[in-house]
This record gives structure tokens, sequence and C-alpha cells, in this order.
């Protein structure tokens, strides 16, 4: 008897855990549902003030105290003498905003592009430069497409547009760049890839063999070119290479339409190069990382970070990080077959 009383006493315990556990469970996917997706906030911060706080700071641990008090009276100097020189001239800096785009594969990432670019042309002046520090390895066609007409939209505006690219801008990542006045690129960044790919797999023989019968109606001889589970044939296939041509084809003159210097045919083989080479062909202006160019940048400038971010549902927060790990193993494995530095 008192084998089976402690046996219910911990079942009892299991059961009151394991109910709870679900009601947490059920409450926080029930807030997620009801959640509704808040308004996105947009974020200037002064990079300007970031650099300097990170020069003085170093200053602080490098130079001993007699160094650091004559270097504090030099600057008290050079800050009057700006200030004079700014009271005669009654001009002030030209503002250098600073965009940054990590483009993934739908390009869903354009929705706060856009809302920067607006925010920015809606203060910025003629004088007025922006950067775009942009990583992308492309993605689908519509989507960096309209991620290359919010940039189009600066130039249309005739404020001078810098892409800089530390790691890689291929495919539609260098249809954004290219709409650049002038593309910056370390020396080993990924540049080009100017093609166009597709691919999906075709399940019709798994479901013949299990005996499975897969229906599609279409009206029109080119609704669906190729499917995932019916019988494909060469009309579909012939169809869909030439869909693929023609895409190709706006990229290319995309590209050359911007790029006027380059031999469209010699580098729109679907190739990329790393940046020095991709300088050599004019696919970048110079090679140089962003940092350089915003230390180069900041006695001239006022420099700005803009960037566009929207609050996520409960919903979308457990979502995001399910599938950072999942694209985490993904890119493990497609590193496996990549050239690497070891």
């Amino acid at each position: 008897m008192e084998f089976l009383f402690q046996y219910g006493l911990f079942a009892a315990k299991a059961i009151t855990i394991v109910v709870a556990i679900l009601l947490v469970v059920g409450g926080i996917i029930a807030l997620a549902a009801k959640q509704k997706q808040g308004s996105g906030q947009l974020e200037i911060k002064s990079l300007s003030e970031q650099i300097e706080e990170l020069k003085q700071h170093a200053k602080h641990l490098l130079l001993d105290k007699s160094e650091l008090k004559q270097q504090q009276k030099d600057e008290k100097k050079a800050e009057k003498a700006a200030k004079k020189a700014k009271d005669a001239d009654k001009d002030h800096k030209a503002n250098l905003f600073v965009v940054d785009f990590k483009g993934s594969m739908d390009a869903h990432e354009v929705d706060s592009l856009r809302e920067e670019v607006t925010a920015i042309l809606c203060s910025a002046q003629k004088q007025d430069e922006v950067l775009v520090r942009l990583e992308s390895g492309g993605g689908v066609v519509h989507g960096y497409g309209l991620a290359a007409s919010q940039l189009q939209r600066l130039k249309d505006r005739d404020i001078h547009l810098t892409v800089a690219v530390d790691k890689v801008a291929a495919s539609g990542g260098y249809m954004m760049a290219c709409v650049a006045d002038h593309v910056l690129s370390a020396k080993f960044a990924i540049i080009g890839s100017i093609g166009v790919i597709a691919q999906l797999p075709n399940f019709n023989k798994l479901l013949k063999r299990n005996n499975i019968e897969f229906e599609q109606h279409t009206a029109g001889d080119f609704k669906r070119t190729l499917t995932m589970f019916g019988e494909n044939n060469d009309q579909g296939r012939e169809k869909f290479k030439q869909e693929l041509e023609e895409v190709h084809v706006m990229f290319k003159d995309f590209v050359s339409s911007h790029r006027q210097q380059l031999d469209i045919d010699r580098v729109a083989t679907g190739e990329y190069w790393y940046g020095a080479k991709a300088q050599e062909l004019g696919l970048v202006d110079e090679i140089q990382t962003s940092d350089d160019f915003l230390l180069n940048k900041l006695t001239s400038h006022k420099i700005y970070s803009v960037k566009y971010s929207k609050k996520k549902s409960v919903a979308e927060r457990l979502g995001m990080a399910a599938s950072t790990g999942i694209e985490s193993a993904l890119i493990k494995l497609w590193s496996k077959g990549q050239t690497i530095f070891k």
C-alpha cells in the first residue's frame, strides 16, 4: 500500500507539472495569435560621435599622461580654430547617411530599406551623401529589383551614393551595388555572379511508385511550365529556359546601363571574382573597406546611421529563433564546398 501511495503521489506531481507546462505553452501561443505586428521605428544615430569616443578611449589607453595632456591642448586649439572658421563662413558640414543592407534570399529587408531611403530623402540636401554597406549573395528577382530601385531613388534626387562591399555582393546583391556612383570593395570580397538560376525537385516518379495520382488544371499553354508533382515535358522545359534567358538579358542590360565601361559579355557569365580582380574587370571602382571610407569622411562630414526596424510579434520572434538555427545548419553544410582560408 505504501508503494502505491508513493507512486500515486509521484504521478500526481508529474501530471501537475505537465499541465502547467501545457498551460504556459498555450498562453504563449494564444498571445502570439492575438498580438498584432507593431509599427516600425526609425533610428538615427551619430556615428561621428561613436568614432570620436573610440579614438579618445584608444588614446587614453595608449598614451602616457604627458602625451595625453599635450594632445588635449592641441585638440582644444584645433576646436577653437574650427569654431572661428565656422562662425566666419556660416557653412555647416555635409551629412553622410549610412545604411546597412544585409540581404536574404527573399529580400524582405527591402521593406526597411524603402523606409530608410524615404527618411533620407525627406531631410537630405544636395551636398549630402549616402553610404550603403551592402552584404548579399542575391535572391528573388522581384525583391532585388525593388531594392535596386530604392537606391535609384537617391540617384534620381542627385544625392551621391556610395556602396561598400566588405564581404559579398553577388547576383541580386551586385544588381544593387551597380546603381551606385562609386562602388568600394574589400580586397577579398566576392563580387559578380551576373546570372540567373532556378531549380526545383520533381516527385512525379515517387508518386507513381506509390500509386498516388496528381492533377493540375490550367488555362493557358504556359500557365505552368515545370511542376514539382506533375510529369514535366520538353516543351515546358524549353519555355522555362526561355524565361530564364529573358531575365538574364534584363539583368545584363540593367548592369550595362549603370556601368557603361563594362565588357558585359565578359562578366555576365554567372562567375564571381574577388575584389582585386573585380576592380580590374570594372565591376568595382576602388579597393577600400567601409571602415576606412568612414574614417576618411570624419573631418568633412557629420556621419549618421539610419535604421528602420519593425517590432516583431511573439510568433515572429519564436519563428526567427527556429529559422536562425536551421539557417546556421544549412550555412555550415554549404560552406564545406566553398573555398576558405585554413
